[in-house]
């Protein structure tokens, strides 16, 4: 299987790949609540800990470009697709840039804290849209 994602779930993986990352956005089901405390005035937000900054602002992370009519969508959610036929990509891999630059023209606010821990644990439990991509990989917390 090829993996890959939309262009709407791409900002997920705008990240070193084993940085581990908590996300969390505003959603119809969002209660005023938990936009004013998780998310503080942001509609979109992710958080990375200290301790993989400076991975964050020194990776060179890049996109391959393939045909989107080759994929079907995977799981219930759909945010990941797959592809069970070979593919080639439309062209070679692309620098996708800056993250911090992406996250920025893209209006997501990017925090660096000590831990994910705390903020993480109250997201889980909101009314929010929320993931959590590589948390085993955490330096602080459980």
């Amino acid at each position: 299987m090829v993996w890959a994602v939309d262009e709407r779930h791409a900002p997920d993986y705008w990240f070193p790949r084993q940085c581990p990352r908590a996300m969390a956005w505003r959603t119809d089901a969002s209660s005023d609540a938990d936009v004013a405390a998780l998310l503080t005035g942001a509609d979109r937000v992710h958080m990375i800990e200290y301790g993989w900054l400076e991975a964050f602002l020194t990776a060179e992370v890049y996109a391959y470009r393939f045909d989107a009519e080759q994929f079907t969508p995977f799981g219930d959610d759909g945010h990941a697709m797959v592809a069970t036929v070979e593919v080639v990509p439309l062209g070679p891999p692309e620098p996708v840039g800056a993250l911090a630059a992406l996250h920025d023209a893209a209006r997501i606010e990017l925090r660096v804290v000590p831990s994910l821990e705390p903020w993480w644990d109250r997201v889980v439990t909101s009314s929010l849209g929320w993931s959590g991509i590589r948390l085993r990989n955490r330096r602080h917390g459980a």
